[in-house]
Protein backbone atom coordinates (compact mmCIF):
# COMPACT_ATOMS: atom_id res chain seq x y z
CA UNK A 1 0.00 0.00 0.00
CA UNK A 2 1.34 3.42 -0.97
CA UNK A 3 1.59 6.32 1.47
CA UNK A 4 -1.17 8.11 -0.44
CA UNK A 5 -3.52 5.14 -0.09
CA UNK A 6 -2.59 4.83 3.58
CA UNK A 7 -3.52 8.47 4.20
CA UNK A 8 -6.74 7.99 2.25
CA UNK A 9 -7.73 4.95 4.34
CA UNK A 10 -7.01 7.01 7.45
CA UNK A 11 -9.87 9.32 6.45
CA UNK A 12 -12.41 6.98 8.01
CA UNK A 13 -10.76 7.11 11.43
CA UNK A 14 -9.71 10.73 11.84
CA UNK A 15 -12.99 12.08 13.24
CA UNK A 16 -13.39 11.82 16.99
CA UNK A 17 -17.16 11.87 16.84
CA UNK A 18 -17.67 10.16 13.52
CA UNK A 19 -18.87 6.77 14.76
CA UNK A 20 -22.23 5.97 13.25
CA UNK A 21 -25.22 5.34 15.49
CA UNK A 22 -27.71 2.67 14.48
CA UNK A 23 -30.71 4.74 13.48
CA UNK A 24 -33.29 1.99 14.05
CA UNK A 25 -32.05 1.42 17.60
CA UNK A 26 -32.76 4.96 18.77
CA UNK A 27 -35.69 6.10 16.62
CA UNK A 28 -38.44 5.03 19.03
CA UNK A 29 -36.56 6.51 21.97
CA UNK A 30 -36.08 9.77 20.07
CA UNK A 31 -39.78 10.03 19.36
CA UNK A 32 -40.58 9.55 23.03
CA UNK A 33 -38.16 12.30 24.07
CA UNK A 34 -39.57 14.64 21.42
CA UNK A 35 -43.10 14.04 22.69
CA UNK A 36 -41.98 14.73 26.25
CA UNK A 37 -40.27 17.97 25.24
CA UNK A 38 -43.29 19.17 23.28
CA UNK A 39 -45.37 18.42 26.37
CA UNK A 40 -43.25 20.83 28.37
CA UNK A 41 -40.58 18.53 29.79
CA UNK A 42 -37.57 20.52 28.59
CA UNK A 43 -35.09 18.14 30.22
CA UNK A 44 -36.05 15.62 27.53
CA UNK A 45 -34.42 17.82 24.90
CA UNK A 46 -31.28 17.84 27.04
CA UNK A 47 -31.18 14.08 26.63
CA UNK A 48 -31.37 14.47 22.85
CA UNK A 49 -28.49 16.94 23.00
CA UNK A 50 -26.43 14.51 25.07
CA UNK A 51 -27.22 11.71 22.65
CA UNK A 52 -26.18 13.51 19.49
CA UNK A 53 -23.82 16.38 20.37
CA UNK A 54 -20.64 14.29 20.10
CA UNK A 55 -21.60 12.79 16.77
CA UNK A 56 -22.70 16.11 15.31
CA UNK A 57 -19.65 17.98 16.58
CA UNK A 58 -17.22 15.37 15.23
CA UNK A 59 -18.80 15.55 11.79
CA UNK A 60 -18.86 19.35 11.80
CA UNK A 61 -15.16 19.57 12.67
CA UNK A 62 -14.36 17.73 9.45
CA UNK A 63 -16.89 19.73 7.45
CA UNK A 64 -15.88 23.24 8.52
CA UNK A 65 -12.22 22.57 9.36
CA UNK A 66 -12.22 24.42 12.67
CA UNK A 67 -12.99 23.15 16.18
CA UNK A 68 -14.11 26.63 17.21
CA UNK A 69 -16.47 27.04 14.25
CA UNK A 70 -17.79 23.48 14.66
CA UNK A 71 -18.62 24.18 18.29
CA UNK A 72 -20.46 27.39 17.38
CA UNK A 73 -22.40 25.69 14.58
CA UNK A 74 -23.36 22.80 16.86
CA UNK A 75 -24.58 25.14 19.59
CA UNK A 76 -26.58 27.23 17.15
CA UNK A 77 -28.03 24.05 15.63
CA UNK A 78 -29.37 22.74 18.94
CA UNK A 79 -30.89 26.13 19.78
CA UNK A 80 -32.65 26.22 16.41
CA UNK A 81 -33.74 22.60 16.75
CA UNK A 82 -35.31 23.34 20.12
CA UNK A 83 -37.10 26.40 18.75
CA UNK A 84 -38.37 24.51 15.69
CA UNK A 85 -39.09 21.15 17.33
CA UNK A 86 -42.83 21.45 16.77
CA UNK A 87 -42.15 21.66 13.01
CA UNK A 88 -40.40 18.27 12.95
CA UNK A 89 -42.73 16.15 10.79
CA UNK A 90 -41.15 12.80 11.73
CA UNK A 91 -40.86 11.81 8.10
CA UNK A 92 -37.16 11.25 8.70
CA UNK A 93 -34.99 10.37 11.68
CA UNK A 94 -34.38 13.08 14.25
CA UNK A 95 -30.64 13.09 13.48
CA UNK A 96 -31.31 13.57 9.76
CA UNK A 97 -33.49 16.56 10.58
CA UNK A 98 -30.90 17.85 13.07
CA UNK A 99 -28.10 17.52 10.55
CA UNK A 100 -30.05 19.44 7.91
CA UNK A 101 -30.29 22.31 10.38
CA UNK A 102 -26.53 22.05 11.08
CA UNK A 103 -25.72 21.89 7.36
CA UNK A 104 -27.81 24.96 6.55
CA UNK A 105 -26.37 26.80 9.56
CA UNK A 106 -22.80 26.03 8.48
CA UNK A 107 -23.51 27.20 4.92
CA UNK A 108 -25.14 30.42 6.15
CA UNK A 109 -22.22 31.20 8.47
CA UNK A 110 -19.77 30.48 5.65
CA UNK A 111 -21.59 32.91 3.36
CA UNK A 112 -21.59 35.58 6.06
CA UNK A 113 -17.84 35.12 6.53
CA UNK A 114 -17.28 35.48 2.79
CA UNK A 115 -19.19 38.76 2.82
CA UNK A 116 -17.14 39.79 5.85
CA UNK A 117 -13.91 38.94 4.03
CA UNK A 118 -15.04 41.12 1.13
CA UNK A 119 -15.54 43.96 3.61
CA UNK A 120 -12.05 43.39 5.01
CA UNK A 121 -10.61 43.58 1.50
CA UNK A 122 -12.46 46.86 0.94
CA UNK A 123 -11.04 48.31 4.18
CA UNK A 124 -7.56 47.24 3.20
CA UNK A 125 -7.84 48.81 -0.26
CA UNK A 126 -9.43 52.01 1.02
CA UNK A 127 -7.32 52.73 4.09
CA UNK A 128 -4.16 50.77 3.42
CA UNK A 129 -4.41 49.23 6.89
CA UNK A 130 -4.79 45.62 7.92
CA UNK A 131 -7.86 44.90 10.09
CA UNK A 132 -7.05 42.99 13.27
CA UNK A 133 -8.43 39.45 13.53
CA UNK A 134 -9.86 39.06 17.03
CA UNK A 135 -11.07 35.46 16.62
CA UNK A 136 -9.55 32.91 19.03
CA UNK A 137 -8.48 30.60 16.17
CA UNK A 138 -6.33 33.43 14.78
CA UNK A 139 -3.98 33.03 17.74
CA UNK A 140 -1.26 30.44 16.93
CA UNK A 141 -1.42 29.22 20.53
CA UNK A 142 -5.00 28.16 19.91
CA UNK A 143 -4.18 25.79 17.06
CA UNK A 144 -5.08 22.17 17.58
CA UNK A 145 -2.16 19.72 17.66
CA UNK A 146 -2.76 16.80 15.32
CA UNK A 147 -0.79 13.89 13.94
CA UNK A 148 0.85 14.30 10.57
CA UNK A 149 -1.72 12.18 8.78
CA UNK A 150 -4.64 13.97 10.42
CA UNK A 151 -3.18 17.26 9.27
CA UNK A 152 -2.78 15.99 5.71
CA UNK A 153 -6.32 14.66 5.53
CA UNK A 154 -7.81 17.78 7.09
CA UNK A 155 -5.87 20.03 4.73
CA UNK A 156 -7.06 18.02 1.74
CA UNK A 157 -10.66 18.06 2.99
CA UNK A 158 -10.57 21.82 3.51
CA UNK A 159 -9.70 22.33 -0.16
CA UNK A 160 -12.81 20.52 -1.37
CA UNK A 161 -15.95 22.41 -2.32
CA UNK A 162 -18.51 22.45 0.49
CA UNK A 163 -20.90 20.03 -1.18
CA UNK A 164 -18.13 17.50 -1.91
CA UNK A 165 -16.66 17.73 1.59
CA UNK A 166 -20.04 17.22 3.23
CA UNK A 167 -20.83 14.18 1.10
CA UNK A 168 -17.49 12.43 1.69
CA UNK A 169 -17.52 13.14 5.43
CA UNK A 170 -21.00 11.67 5.82
CA UNK A 171 -20.09 8.62 3.74
CA UNK A 172 -16.57 7.81 4.95
CA UNK A 173 -16.72 9.06 8.56
CA UNK A 174 -20.37 8.68 9.44
CA UNK A 175 -20.78 5.49 7.41
CA UNK A 176 -24.14 6.64 6.04
CA UNK A 177 -25.80 5.20 2.96
CA UNK A 178 -26.26 7.22 -0.22
CA UNK A 179 -29.98 7.35 0.53
CA UNK A 180 -29.42 8.71 4.04
CA UNK A 181 -27.05 11.39 2.78
CA UNK A 182 -29.51 12.39 0.06
CA UNK A 183 -32.19 12.79 2.71
CA UNK A 184 -29.94 14.89 4.93
CA UNK A 185 -28.74 17.36 2.31
CA UNK A 186 -31.97 17.21 0.29
CA UNK A 187 -30.56 16.27 -3.13
CA UNK A 188 -31.17 13.24 -5.39
CA UNK A 189 -29.26 10.02 -4.68
CA UNK A 190 -27.57 10.31 -8.08
CA UNK A 191 -26.20 13.71 -7.09
CA UNK A 192 -24.82 12.25 -3.85
CA UNK A 193 -23.06 9.46 -5.78
CA UNK A 194 -21.56 11.98 -8.17
CA UNK A 195 -20.34 14.22 -5.36
CA UNK A 196 -18.75 11.33 -3.46
CA UNK A 197 -17.03 10.04 -6.60
CA UNK A 198 -15.68 13.52 -7.33
CA UNK A 199 -14.60 14.03 -3.71
CA UNK A 200 -12.74 10.69 -3.58
CA UNK A 201 -10.93 11.45 -6.81
CA UNK A 202 -9.89 14.94 -5.71
CA UNK A 203 -8.82 13.75 -2.24
CA UNK A 204 -6.59 11.01 -3.65
CA UNK A 205 -4.92 13.49 -5.96
CA UNK A 206 -4.42 16.07 -3.22
CA UNK A 207 -3.05 13.54 -0.73
CA UNK A 208 -0.69 12.06 -3.31
CA UNK A 209 0.67 15.49 -4.22
CA UNK A 210 1.05 16.46 -0.55
CA UNK A 211 2.99 13.30 0.26
CA UNK A 212 5.16 13.61 -2.86
CA UNK A 213 6.10 17.20 -1.95
CA UNK A 214 7.35 16.07 1.47
CA UNK A 215 9.74 13.48 0.05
Amino acid sequence: MSEGEDAWNFLGTCADGGASIAVDDVSTSDQKLIDQCLAGQNEAFGQLVTRYEGRLYGTLVQMVGSVHEARDVAQETFVLAYQKLDSFRRESTFYSWLFRIAYNTAISRHRRRRRGNASVDAIRETTGTEPTDQRPEADPAYQLHTTERQALVQAALSELADEFRTAIVLREMEGLSYEQIAEMVEVPVGTVRSRIHRARSELRQKLSRALASEQ
